[in-house]
């Protein structure tokens, strides 16, 4: 059954960080003050294409595995994930996130994709959704690492200019924010 609120003390703390979005110490975790959802800040999660551009610029992801602890009797699910961010895009560019999550042990969720067309140069937001049947809840009982695996791809297209797509921010407003869901065993 679905709790009517969250629990008294709920921590989220990364345990690992990999990949090319998100070198060691650029990716912060924060649970919010009702405990309903938790934030990703990145401060390098960038992805680019066009002259200046390596090859390996044109993808970038981050894998995060994060603990969650909250009290005995509660388990949760994440019912919603926001994205946000800026992109800069070239008439003929285009920019893509995708993100995924799911339960050590457990399938991950299906692949969401978000696509931006340029010329575009402006704050982007996404939004994934879990239908309420549908919420993947860990195992009652179990301490299960959640896993978080975002992607950001900038593709060049018939572009001259540099395009680039950027899940992070100097002011610490852009982030990823996932949404509990939380229910009594």
């Amino acid at each position: 059954m679905q709790a009517e609120t969250a629990p008294d003390f709920v921590t989220v703390e990364v345990k690992t960080v990999n990949g090319s979005g998100c070198p060691a110490g650029t990716a912060a975790v924060a649970p919010s003050p009702d405990r309903t959802a938790f934030t990703v800040t990145y401060s390098q999660f960038l992805a680019q294409a066009g002259p200046d551009s390596d090859p390996t610029d044109i993808r970038k992801n981050c894998q995060l595995a994060v603990e969650v602890s909250y009290p005995q009797g509660f388990t949760f699910g994440v019912a919603k994930a926001d994205y946000r961010g800026f992109a800069h895009l070239q008439a003929g560019a285009v920019g893509m996130e995708q993100g995924n999550y799911y339960f050590q042990g457990t399938s991950p969720t299906a692949r969401k994709s978000h696509t931006y067309n340029g010329p575009f140069s402006d704050n982007w937001q996404a939004t994934d959704s879990s239908e309420f049947g549908a919420i993947v809840y860990a195992p009652c009982g179990e301490r299960r690492l959640f896993n978080i695996n975002t992607e950001l791809r900038v593709k060049a297209g018939p572009s001259t200019g540099t395009s680039f797509m950027v899940m992070d921010s100097t002011d610490s407003n852009v982030s990823t924010t996932y949404h509990f869901s939380w229910k009594r065993c």
